[in-house]
């Protein structure tokens, strides 16, 4: 039990972190910018999902190690043990769609409780970035 508290912590730590780091890194580059203040804020919508996707895949590679290692549980389903079948999986669980053609088992299924929480929590981070974005440049009238 403490073994999956740990791996869950990790995965969650890192996730937190890379994205901490990319919306930092945005916030630095977005004022030097050159380009109209709209574009910019397409840059930091783009430079978001690409954080977020980047996160996915931090759960997809922790299902795979943990799906292909005796003792985690495993994922069943219309599943056939591919990276590429644990990236679709994180994808649903990280946006909270769900899942149904892949479904967890055995310990591996705390893993995609936190990933629900955490992917709620750094979309809602994300969101509100955003929005200050925007409310810092959008409501001075300027259209630069």
């Amino acid at each position: 039990m403490i073994s999956v508290f740990l791996i869950n912590t990790l995965v969650v730590a890192v996730s937190v972190m890379v994205h901490y780091e990319f919306l930092y890194r945005i916030t630095l580059f977005i004022p030097k910018m050159k380009i109209n203040h709209r574009y910019r804020i397409v840059f930091g919508v783009c430079g978001s999902l690409i954080a977020h996707a980047f996160e996915i895949w931090i759960f997809a590679i922790a299902y795979y190690l943990m799906n292909r290692s005796d003792g985690w549980g495993n994922l069943s389903g219309s599943f056939d043990g591919s990276l590429m079948d644990c990236a679709y999986f994180s994808f649903t669980v990280f946006t909270t769609l769900g899942f149904g053609d892949i479904e967890p088992n055995g310990e591996l299924r705390y893993l995609t409780g936190i990933e629900s929480l955490t992917g709620l929590v750094l979309i809602t981070w994300t969101a509100s970035f955003l929005y200050f974005e925007m409310q810092r440049h959008w409501g001075v009238g300027k259209d630069t």
